[in-house]
């Protein structure tokens, strides 16, 4: 069944996945409000809407100053729109930002699906992460019924976003359709000195370093383009994880610095290096005041092997990811043209 779509709310616009969204909202003439921060910067919207020739459809988007912790304007920014897709988030893995991870992923989540039961929203997808998932230690691929379990090994962003999701069901048993979407790391094209993007810049600038660990990763096309298959069917209540490749972080770092044109990795990172290695950078940003490149967090997380399966969204959708290497192509061009 098709459902029909009057006006977007969405949440995180000013980001890589919430500009990608509103590029194909955009091109489907389907009418989009999107929230933003005032002080926050239109700069990688712009730079994404101008990348793929579209920057005349930039003016479609309806921008809103506002935050997803002010739940006035949410109920007068939401009150004539129809469907939500919430992508906003704070992703950080330094502990001091533990409160405003709180605020922002679990708070602001809790407003959001608040408010769109308060107005009636026909559906609300959110953009998670497959940090919420557990791991399946039979099979060793985690699928959408492998349960989280808090542990200590568990980064705060990850339990900031399963709690952001246990306010997404529980709007869900109160009457709101839910999507919950789960992508792996994302690639795309944005500011190359945030998010996932950081990999592009280290690589680029010489990393030397590579660990044992393996990931998945997504193209941040094939989110977009699943969100608004979303948004024209009946399916509601699910989680679907978003993952278009399975890969040991050294082939995918190799496969990087080539198409860069610059030297591989050849360091191996052991787990005695690793230890050495995130306390450095703490010692480092203690007096140099600048935030550690590696946490205790972000270094646990680089020696696991994860693999995601996508046989659910394949099954239920027939969805054919981008390959890794498709992805990396462009993107590295990308990056290689805005450096110019």
């Amino acid at each position: 069944m098709c459902i029909f779509v009057n006006m977007i709310f969405l949440t995180g616009g000013t980001g890589l996945v919430g500009s990608h969204i509103l590029l194909m909202l955009c091109r489907e003439n389907i009418s989009v409000r999107a929230l933003k921060r005032k002080k926050s910067t239109l700069n990688i919207c712009k730079k994404v809407f101008k990348y793929y020739n579209t920057s005349h459809l930039f003016n479609k988007i309806d921008w809103c100053d506002g935050d997803i912790n002010n739940v006035p304007l949410l109920e007068k920014y939401m009150a004539s729109c129809d469907m939500v897709i919430h992508a906003a988030a704070l992703v950080s893995f330094y502990r001091y930002d533990i409160n405003n991870l709180k605020k922002t992923n679990i708070e602001g989540t809790a407003n959001i699906m608040n408010v769109a039961l308060e107005l009636n929203i026909k559906k609300c997808i959110y953009i998670s992460s497959v940090a919420t998932l557990g791991k399946d230690l039979v099979n060793h691929k985690v699928d959408e019924d492998c349960i989280f379990k808090m542990s200590n090994k568990e980064s705060n962003y990850a339990i900031s976003k399963y709690f952001a999701e246990q306010e997404v069901w529980r709007a869900s048993n109160e009457g709101l359709d839910v999507v919950i979407l789960n992508p792996s790391i994302i690639l795309g094209p944005g500011d190359w000195n945030k998010g996932s993007s950081k990999i592009f810049q280290k690589i680029y600038n010489g990393l030397k370093f590579y660990t044992t660990g393996s990931t998945g990763y997504i193209d941040v096309i094939d989110i977009a383009n699943i969100v608004l298959l979303f948004l024209r069917n009946d399916i509601k209540n699910q989680r679907f994880i978003l993952n278009g490749t399975n890969m040991n972080y050294r082939d995918a770092f190799n496969l990087i610095a080539d198409e860069f044109g610059v030297k591989r990795a050849t360091i191996k990172v052991t787990p005695f290096l690793k230890e050495i290695a995130w306390r450095f950078e703490n010692f480092k940003s203690f007096f140099t005041n600048r935030p550690a490149l590696l946490t205790k967090e972000t270094a646990e997380s680089s020696m696991r092997n994860s693999q995601y399966s996508t046989a659910k969204i394949k099954r239920i959708l027939n969805y054919e990811f981008i390959s890794f290497e498709e992805s990396i192509k462009k993107y590295c061009l990308f990056f290689k043209q805005d450096l110019l």
